[in-house]
């Protein structure tokens, strides 16, 4: 049964949380980014190190979410392909 968000969005849940937590590590990579910059100009070595360490983790979670992505939708592509072709070629018969 879907939930009202899947039927509001036309998306399933765990399709739609991937893209969430992908937008989310793309923009904390990028608020990373600025935060390191601002250690930088402090002179703080230490803190633009640990932006710098936080923002690699972020680029990699985008990237494994990226990764999901790409290998479910790829996966469905398929799977809605088989459906229609089996849809075209009608009934099978059990005997044939």
């Amino acid at each position: 049964m879907m939930s009202n968000e899947e039927r509001a969005t036309n998306t399933s849940n765990p399709y739609y949380d991937t893209v969430s937590v992908l937008y989310h590590a793309l923009e904390g990579a990028r608020t990373c980014a600025i935060y390191v910059q601002d250690a930088n100009r402090a002179g703080d070595q230490e803190l633009a190190q640990f932006f710098s360490q936080v923002q690699q983790e972020e680029v990699a979670r985008a990237d494994k979410a990226k990764q999901l992505l790409t290998s479910r939708s790829a996966a469905a592509a398929m799977n809605q392909q088989n459906i229609s072709q089996q849809q075209q070629a009608g009934p099978q018969q059990p005997w044939s």
